[in-house]
């Protein structure tokens, strides 16, 4: 299917990106699911030709280019393993907060080291007492001189083993009302005094996609390290939520078409009863049902990328799209897993993995649930 907001040139860089895949990753991702981890040399290499943040200004090692790019970057890493989704939070999620909010000098710092890969980024939110509840965090950061002071705890965090930079939202005014009002958003970098590692966490699905525990006890992070201005933090990041849960749409509707075309295949080579199980009619049904999902799916994000290209805000539509796919997502995992019959539960079989891997894409980035509560609010109920 030819996605609407896409050029030639877009195909060019489909095609460049694939052939890069087929020789850097495809091969090796089994390992990496095996050791639990992406090697530091696959984001350098991918910074090498051009992958990493590809709509970042030219001055700092980007290619300006629009934000379709990034949608192939998406889709194309999601066709070899979900595991891969830490490579679209660094470029889409992470990064943008530092082209947007940051100061000239934060970029002329961090922009380029995210671009060439040597630098790898994280957002740290979640925390192990307040997941959706945004405003209910707990990590403070007190400002003493010229460095804030920073203590608390974060968990779930994506890149969290290998992140070199991560963003931090915590309470710089812990006594302001509403609540929401005191965050703010600061990097802190490896090596920060007092900032720590805590678990890397063993996940059901995702095992190469670094997820871990990130611990501040009395960390010494310079002013400057502040994104933006203090107490916008929450304004922040509300902003860039709508493209954060984009690109798990993106990945989800990726993912199931993906799963689709693996059980065509499997259905048409295997037999049973003297004929392949694609002649039954319960397989036809099935078979059916899903490539209507994903036809309708596609075709509605499709066109919520282009809006979002466009600078439309579609909150309420990606919080649809974010919902919707994910579920089916889910669905179809769950209907291409029975359809491989016994061997969808062997790991030897990509569905099996998958299977594994999608379900957390209705928790992360906001739960479903709290996509419903945004739909029902701006529906006006």
């Amino acid at each position: 299917m030819k996605h609407p907001y896409l050029t030639e040139d877009h195909s060019i860089f489909r095609s460049a990106l694939r052939k890069f895949l087929l020789k850097e990753a495809y091969p090796y991702y089994d390992d990496w699911e095996k050791n639990r981890m992406v090697p530091r040399v696959f984001w350098t290499k991918m910074g090498e030709q051009g992958f990493l943040c590809p709509d970042i200004d030219e001055e700092y090692g980007g290619s300006g280019v629009d934000w379709g790019f990034s949608v192939i970057i998406n889709e194309e890493l999601e066709r070899v393993g979900s595991g891969l989704i830490g490579i679209g939070l660094h470029n889409d999620i992470v990064v943008p907060y530092i082209s947007e909010y940051g100061s000239d000098e934060q970029k002329k710092k961090w922009l380029p080291a995210c671009t060439s890969g040597k630098m790898i980024t994280a957002i740290a939110m979640t925390e192990p007492g307040t997941g959706s509840d945004l405003a209910g965090i707990k990590t403070t950061a007190k400002l003493e001189g010229d460095h804030y002071i920073v203590n608390g705890q974060k968990t779930f965090i994506t890149n969290g083993i290998q992140g070199d930079l991560v963003i931090v939202a915590c309470k710089t005014d812990t006594t302001i009302s509403p609540s929401h009002k005191g965050i703010s958003l600061i990097a802190i970098e490896r090596g920060a005094p007092g900032f720590s590692r805590g678990r890397k966490l063993d996940k059901v699905g995702l095992h190469c996609q670094d997820t871990a525990e990130l611990i501040f006890e009395d960390c010494k992070v310079p002013k400057g390290n502040l994104i933006g201005d203090e107490g916008k933090g929450f304004h922040y990041l509300m902003n860039k939520l709508q493209q954060e849960r984009l690109v798990v749409a993106i990945a989800a509707q990726t993912a199931s078409e993906e799963m689709f075309s693996l059980t065509m295949d499997y259905v048409k080579n295997r037999q049973a009863f003297g004929k392949n199980i694609s002649q039954f009619q319960n397989t036809q049904f099935k078979m059916a049902e899903m490539a209507t999902d994903i036809e309708m799916g596609r075709a509605f994000l499709d066109g919520l990328i282009s809006e979002h290209m466009d600078g439309k805000d579609v909150v309420t539509k990606v919080s649809m799209a974010k919902y919707k796919l994910t579920e089916m997502a889910r669905h179809i995992a769950t209907e291409c897993m029975q359809l491989h019959g016994g061997y969808g539960y062997m790991e030897e079989y990509q569905i099996a993995r998958r299977y594994r891997d999608i379900p957390v894409a209705s928790i992360y980035a906001g739960t479903n649930e709290i996509m419903k509560v945004i739909i029902a609010k701006n529906l006006g109920l």
